[in-house]
Parts: C-alpha cells; sequence; structure tokens
C-alpha cells in the first residue's frame, strides 16, 4: 500500500478500537495511524496508546491528545490543520455506548461527536475513504427482516444509544453524496473467534456471567428470540478491508452473523448449560414479568439477587428481539476477501473458555 497513508482512527481504545489498530497495522504494513485518544486524570493519551499497540509498531503511530465531543475533535487550530492536510482515511469508531445516558449526553458524544468527524473527513483535502462505525441496532424496536439500505421506518427505540446512533448514521448518509465511505453496522460484537479473548464483558457476557454462578436462572424473554453476535476479529478484519474497497462507497453493511449464522436465546442457553454444568433457564413472558413478578421480588430479594434484577433491566429487551439482519451487501463485498462471519455456535464454547480461565476478566489469559 502506498506509503502515504495516513488514517485517522477515532475510538481507538476501546474494544473494537484497539483490535481494529492492530488489524491496520497487520494489513498495511507501510501506512501510518493517527489515533485521537482521550486523555484521563494521570493518563495521557499517548500513554493509553502505548498500552493497545506492539512495540515494534509504534514508530508507525500518532498520538493525538483529542475528544470528538469538542469543537475541532479537542485540537487546537495548527494541529486541525496540519491533520486535515495528511489524513488519506477515517474510520470513525469513537461512541458511548452506554444506555442509561440521557438523550442529550448521548447526542452530545454520538450525534455532535459524529458531525465533527465528518467536517473534519469533508476538508481533509487527500481524503480516499471513510468508514463510520455504528450499530444494526440502529433498527431499535423493529421485526423481521431489516436491510441494509434501510433506516428510518418508524421504528422506536429501546434506549438512547439506539436513538442516537440511529441519528449519527443519518449524518452520516446525508454526506455520502460528496464523501467516499461506508456506513458499518455490526451487531453485539463479542470476544476472538478463535481464541475467545475480550476485554470487554458486557452485553451476553453480564446475563452469562451470572448464570454461570447461579445467581440467576429465570430469563424474562422469549426462547424463539434471536441474538446475533459477532466476533471481534470478523468485525475489525472487516473494517479494514472496507475502509479500502471503493465498491462499499455509498452503502450501508451489516457486520452481523444473519439469518444463516445466528441463534436463539434457547439454543445459546443449551450451549451454556451443557458447558457450565447448569439447570436449563425457565423462560417467563417478558411482559408479566416486569408488570407483575418484578416489583415483587425487587421487595422480597436483597443483597446480590436484588441487584441482579435491578442491573438486568437494561438487558431486557434483548431477550424478546425478533428481527434478523440481512447481509446481502456485506456477502457481495467481503465473500471476494474470504471473510465471513463464523456462525454463532460454532465459537461459544471458546468464548465460555475465555471467560472461566479469565475468571470474567479478573485474571491475565496467554492469548496466542
Amino acid at each position: 500500500m502506498d506509503r502515504e497513508e495516513l488514517i485517522l482512527v477515532t475510538g481507538a481504545t476501546g474494544f473494537l478500537g484497539t483490535q481494529l489498530v492492530r488489524e491496520l497495522l497487520d494489513r498495511q504494513p507501510h501506512a501510518h495511524l493517527a489515533l485521537l485518544i482521550r486523555d484521563r486524570p494521570g493518563q495521557p493519551g499517548s500513554e493509553r496508546a502505548g498500552a493497545i499497540v506492539p512495540a515494534p509498531d509504534r514508530p508507525r503511530i500518532q498520538v493525538y491528545s483529542g475528544d470528538v465531543s469538542l469543537p475541532r475533535c479537542g485540537l487546537d487550530g495548527s494541529t486541525y490543520e496540519n491533520l486535515s492536510a495528511q489524513v488519506t482515511r477515517v474510520v470513525h469508531c469513537a461512541a458511548t455506548v452506554r444506555f442509561d445516558h440521557s438523550l442529550q449526553d448521548a447526542r452530545q458524544i454520538n450525534v455532535e461527536g459524529t458531525r465533527r468527524v465528518l467536517d473534519f473527513a469533508s476538508g481533509a483535502r487527500q481524503l480516499r475513504g471513510f468508514a463510520y462505525v455504528g450499530t444494526a441496532y440502529v433498527a431499535g424496536e423493529r421485526t423481521g427482516l431489516v436491510r441494509e439500505s434501510e433506516l428510518a421506518v418508524g421504528q422506536s427505540y429501546r434506549n438512547t444509544y439506539e436513538q442516537t446512533k440511529a441519528e449519527a448514521e443519518a449524518l452520516v448518509r446525508a454526506r455520502l453524496a460528496s464523501l467516499p465511505g461506508v456506513v458499518l453496522r455490526p451487531s453485539i460484537v463479542v470476544g476472538d473467534s478463535r481464541t475467545g479473548f475480550t476485554s470487554s464483558f458486557k452485553m451476553m457476557y453480564w446475563p452469562l456471567k451470572i448464570y454461570a454462578r447461579r445467581l440467576w436462572r429465570t430469563v424474562p424473554g422469549y426462547p424463539d428470540a434471536v441474538l446475533d453476535i459477532v466476533p471481534v476479529d470478523f468485525v475489525a478484519a472487516s473494517i479494514a478491508q472496507l475502509l479500502f474497497d471503493e465498491a462499499a462507497f455509498g452503502c450501508a453493511v451489516h457486520l452481523c452473523a444473519g439469518p444463516r449464522g445466528s441463534a436463539t436465546i434457547q439454543q445459546i442457553a443449551h450451549r451454556a448449560a451443557e458447558y457450565f454444568q447448569a439447570p436449563e433457564p425457565r423462560y417467563v413472558d417478558p411482559k408479566l414479568f416486569f408488570a407483575a413478578l418484578r416489583p415483587l421480588l425487587l421487595a422480597a430479594l436483597w443483597g446480590r439477587k436484588r441487584r441482579v434484577l435491578r442491573d438486568g433491566r437494561a438487558y431486557r429487551d434483548y431477550f424478546t428481539m425478533r428481527m434478523q439482519f440481512d447481509t446481502s451487501n456485506a456477502e457481495r463485498l467481503l465473500a471476494p476477501a474470504g471473510l465471513h462471519p463464523p456462525p454463532v455456535l460454532d465459537y461459544l464454547d471458546r468464548l465460555f473458555h475465555y471467560c472461566v480461565a479469565s475468571d470474567w476478566g479478573r485474571r491475565p489469559v496467554a492469548v496466542p
């Protein structure tokens, strides 16, 4: 690849962003990366970058302390202009994935942050490609097959994360007529399909942990609800591939397991029951559970089980999904490069094994 490639990556210290940085470094041996990283108290962005970039690759990394929620992404004027003159590609991964943010706070990061990165990309004089990493769950509370070309079809949203990611994607789509860019929509991103490694024990991992530890067995959801999960190695490789694929520009692409590779809650729970040698879960109609049973249980339980009941509320809608994600664009664009999402049931045991080996992230595990 051209030695003049300079790829700006936002969100590089996140679970997906870290994997993406390493994927880009491996795939583009002559490219350099500019990482926009927020400073933390006592931990500047350069130090945070050092934790995610292998030592041999650090000469190819430029680190910029910044924040997409601030004007000019938190950069001073001269730095912003210099970057704008040099950057050839942009990958925007930075976002808040919290479900409990207020709409105002979520918009400041997900919508206004995206607007600022789009403004930067539009002014980048050597821009060759732009990739926006959104989410398949901009579909909100839809049912049935969700197509990659669709965005706003009158759906409602489960939380401010879904709503603001949909608003941010609308901004990106409005710029694609003049910007060489692609919208990428992963579903629920889990650990590496080959090793099980993850640094993020959220989403699927939280209910899995409380089940494996015998803290909770009741599922307020439907056994046939669809859970579309996708491993981080596939998502990172797909982003790195499509960022350089002009055939993808102007498209939205579902980076999902899709109808052929996804699994139901019951299938995943059955595999977990076998692996953890636990009783099969009990399924309860979610409307009955949240209207009648949950208030009674909150009054009766205390300690760890009460915390489980309280914290589990954020996940309730994901046990009732009856939608699938069309992957036509993904198959058309990624199959020629040998990229296919593995079926969920093919690598579940590897995810489970890493959870146990790492004690759910509490101890380090050597990963090949």
